[in-house]
Order: C-alpha cells, then sequence, then structure tokens
C-alpha cells in the first residue's frame, strides 16, 4: 500500500472540494494514483460537489434553536425552494444548530473543523457529502449565539428567524415569555434595527438629521419652522427604527416600550429587552435572474 502523505490529500481535496477523509480513503483504494482517486471520488459522486459551490445559494433556511440558556440563529442556504423544504436539507440544518449550540465557536470557519453533532465527521465533509447527495450548493452563511433568557421565533416556513434576549428576575413567569415572544413577532414583522434611540449611533443620526435637514431646505421652508420639521421627522425616524420606540403591532395606541413595561407591571417583574437578532434569508445575496429566451437561443447557436 502507498504511503499518503497529508500533501497528497490537500491537493486531491483542492482539486475536488472534497472532505479530508475522502479524500484520504480514495488515495488508499488508488494506491497513491491521484487521477484514479478523482475517478474513485467522482463514481461515488463526491467530486460533483466541488462544481456545485460555485452556484448562488440564496434559498433556504433561517434557524433559531435554544437549548436550556444557550440560543442560536442560524442561516443556512441552498439553490431550490424544493431543495430548502427536504426532508434532507432540514435534516442537515437542525444537525448543524445542534453543532452550534453543543461547541464554542466563533464563526462559520470554526465551526467547519468541528464534529458534527451525531456524525463522525467534521462539518465541512458532512457539507460535501450532502452537496453531493442532495445535489445543490449548500451553504452555511451566518450564525449567531446567545446566552441567557432566550426566545426564538421563525417565520414563514424559516424566511425570517429572530432571537430575542431579555433580562428578567422571572424567567420561568408563562407571561414574561409570552411578551418576549411578542416582541419578537414584532422585530421579524417590523425590522427594528436598534432596541431604543440612546441605541442608535451617533453618526447614524447625524447622517439622518443631514439628510432631512436637506430635504426640508430643498422644500423652501422657513429657517424658524425647518428646525421643528426636522425634530418632527427625527421622532418618526425613532419610531421607525428603534423597537421601543415602534407602534405595538398587535395594539397601536401604545408603543413597544409601555406594552412591555404594562405586562412587567401587570405580571410584578422587571423586564428589559437586552438584545436581539433578526435574520432574513438571502439578504444581501444577489440572486441570478434567468432569461428563458436568451438560454434557449444560446442552445441553438
Amino acid at each position: 500500500m502507498a504511503n499518503i502523505t497529508a500533501q497528497e490529500v490537500k491537493e486531491l481535496r483542492e482539486m475536488t472540494g472534497c472532505g479530508m477523509m475522502d479524500c484520504k480513503r480514495a488515495l488508499v483504494e488508488a494506491d497513491g494514483n491521484r487521477d484514479e482517486a478523482v475517478k474513485i471520488l467522482r463514481e461515488k459522486g463526491l467530486a460533483k460537489a466541488a462544481k456545485k459551490a460555485g452556484r448562488i445559494a440564496a434559498e433556504g433556511v433561517v434557524k433559531a434553536k435554544t437549548k436550556g440558556n444557550i440560543g442560536v440563529i442560524a442561516e443556512i442556504n441552498c439553490e431550490t425552494d424544493f431543495c430548502a423544504k427536504s426532508d434532507k436539507f432540514l435534516e442537515l440544518v437542525e444537525i448543524i444548530a445542534d453543532t452550534i449550540l453543543d461547541n464554542d465557536v466563533a464563526d462559520v470557519e470554526a465551526l467547519a473543523n468541528c464534529t458534527a453533532s451525531g456524525a463522525n465527521m467534521p462539518v465541512s465533509e458532512l457539507l460535501t457529502e450532502k452537496i453531493a447527495t442532495i445535489g445543490e450548493n449548500i451553504q452555511i452563511r451566518r450564525f449567531t449565539k446567545m446566552e441567557g433568557v432566550l426566545v426564538p421565533y421563525m417565520h414563514d416556513g424559516g424566511r425570517l428567524g429572530t432571537m430575542v434576549k431579555i433580562a428578567t428576575d422571572k424567567p420561568d413567569d408563562a407571561e414574561v415569555l409570552t411578551c418576549a415572544k411578542n416582541v419578537a413577532l414584532q422585530i421579524t414583522a417590523l425590522n427594528a434595527q436598534y432596541i431604543c434611540k440612546e441605541c442608535v449611533p451617533a453618526d447614524v443620526l447625524a447622517n439622518e438629521k443631514e439628510v432631512q435637514t436637506k430635504l426640508v431646505e430643498q422644500e423652501g421652508k422657513p429657517a424658524n419652522v425647518a428646525e421643528k420639521i426636522v425634530e418632527g421627522r427625527i421622532r418618526k425616524f425613532y419610531e421607525e427604527v428603534c423597537l421601543l420606540d415602534q407602534k405595538y403591532f398587535k395594539d397601536d395606541t401604545m408603543s413597544v416600550g409601555k406594552y412591555v413595561e404594562s405586562v412587567a407591571k401587570a405580571q410584578g417583574a422587571s423586564i428589559k429587552i437586552e438584545e436581539f437578532v433578526r435574520y432574513e434569508r438571502g439578504e444581501g445575496i444577489e440572486k441570478k435572474e434567468d432569461n428563458f429566451a436568451d438560454e434557449v437561443a444560446s442552445m441553438i447557436k
């Protein structure tokens, strides 16, 4: 049997995109012949994963999950909605979420080297295997891990997901947790950017004031009136981007902040929204727009 070196395994992995162990096994089976090893990987369907890795993956699932006081919200992408709803893909999503929950990982790169929960292989190799068997490019795009009193929420089959962290002296109170769940619904629906006015970065606020001031100047308003108009628009800005200043979606006669206060008072509890994360599947990914007419024309040239 040929002596397979780490460098040979690395080179085969770079050529095929397959997992390290798959490459090593193929080289052993091929007695060190790299071309034969590539053929073996192709015959097993594993080398196909490398070709799929360049395709745009903008579908998939946003998964929000907790285990005790640890939680994760993650976005795992694939190419088609059909794949995103398949049992094989959803099983993979659960494995990835559990792996993040069970390990001290800070980013996707670190996660790739972790042993996947319930599997005897690294996450990177598991992904390669699933790409080959499912037939689509699959990517772990991002995740956020949180600790504390957490409430997860997923909407529309994982198109949107939110994780809310609260500070409370009654973490097991059903009404307190329902309040946090309603706040998660609010964030998911209305896409708050910050918790409160004080959380808005100074440069963001300065930029908004500058924009609104120029708009008012273009409208030809007198200086004494313009200042008040800008102040009013900044208040409106806060109501749009600050969670606690938004109108509560279940009762628009009060703000979210007032709603949280009312629940806290009724339950004799302290409730503070400490942190939240909201993911929308595929946000920021440029999707390929297929032109059927051009595709047909290219086929008959």
